[in-house]
């Protein structure tokens, strides 16, 4: 009999729903949330409003979409967290009366693990072990993966995100939020002509906070000198902040890769799908001569469906949860 899971992601700004059947993804919605943009971040009352508004349209898109009846459903899958409570609340909640009504198991999913798993959502799938870069707004981490739901972690940031640097930067530079992917897009018209400090922190550890408040620092100087600076760098200042954080990122996998002997790198997680992180893998993979995995754009952000294909090696285990369960904001892989 085949496993057929729903899964429900809502730990930030996207309510996302998916349906998995033995593995393979049958759908993957979303709704994402634009009323964040005028506020320059995610606001997480605003969040949670609009995760209600939209969570029983997007489950009901994904099982019509999946062209299955929610009675045939053999469990239902929910991250649990980390993420915000008010928004990780409304996903747990629907999941528990959705999983009553039905009298079909649940399985909690940690958000972290569940994007490392995204690759297997698709081909090619990295074989084990292998090492994931995972780096999102709020986390940056080195995760060493041994088996679906065994991992170690070698490294993460004590500070700062590298998403929450791009951000940081877009709002110096007035960009709308999120300002990843706009400074990835002018990046590409510019050069990494200014130079920013690298931060000095543990081997495999990371450290944003310093290289934020250069930047900050570096545009008030020139600003003072010249009003219009960052009007007439924006490509270079883009392209430069980029390069530094992509360097940092990529100099500790390598690290990793190097004291690990492990051969087989992935990256996940929002920031993933950055042109110059995903360019700088490929190049440094056949320098190397590693084996790199790269997940497609739909995988990298917030989705179900990664939820799904962690709940779906979860549910292989029966490792189910009951009734009592309760989001969290603050979960490790």
């Amino acid at each position: 009999m085949s496993v057929l899971i729903l899964a429900i992601e809502s730990s930030c700004d996207d309510t996302s729903a998916s349906v998995i059947q033995d593995g393979e993804v049958l759908s993957n919605c979303i709704a994402n949330q634009e009323i964040h943009k005028l506020y320059g971040g995610v606001v997480p009352e605003a969040a949670s409003r609009a995760h209600q508004v939209n969570i029983v349209p997007v489950v009901d898109a994904a099982i019509k979409k999946a062209g299955i009846k929610k009675e045939n459903l053999s469990a239902i899958a929910f991250t649990r967290g980390p993420g915000l409570i008010g928004s990780l609340l409304v996903g747990v909640s629907f999941a528990k009366a959705f999983a009553m009504s039905l009298e079909i198991p649940m399985i909690e999913v940690n958000h972290m693990q569940a994007h490392i798993l995204a690759h297997y959502a698709e081909e090619p799938k990295p074989p084990l072990p292998f090492l994931c870069l995972t780096v999102s707004g709020g986390h940056t981490q080195i995760v060493k993966v041994t088996d679906h739901l065994k991992m170690e972690l070698l490294g993460s940031t004590i500070d700062d995100a590298a998403g929450e640097a791009f951000d940081k930067t877009g709002k110096l530079l007035g960009l709308d939020y999120p300002a990843g992917p706009l400074i990835d897009k002018y990046a590409k018209l510019g050069e990494p002509i200014f130079k920013f400090t690298e931060p000095k922190v543990g081997e495999l550890d990371f450290s944003f906070s310093g290289l934020k408040t250069s930047i900050l620092y570096f545009l008030r100087k020139n600003i003072k000198e010249n009003p219009k600076f960052i009007e007439e760098n924006l490509n270079d200042i883009c392209a430069s902040v980029q390069a530094r954080i992509v360097s940092i990122l990529l100099k500790k996998l390598k690290i990793a890769a190097q004291k690990t002997g492990i051969k087989h790198l992935a990256i996940a997680g929002g920031v993933s799908a950055n042109s110059a992180l995903r360019s700088g893998l490929e190049e440094m993979g056949k320098e190397m001569g590693w084996k790199t995995y790269i997940p497609r754009f739909e995988y990298c952000t917030d989705n179900a469906a990664m939820i799904a294909v962690t709940g779906y090696y979860k549910y292989l285990k029966k490792d189910f949860v009951g009734q009592d369960v309760v989001p969290v904001a603050r979960w490790s892989v």
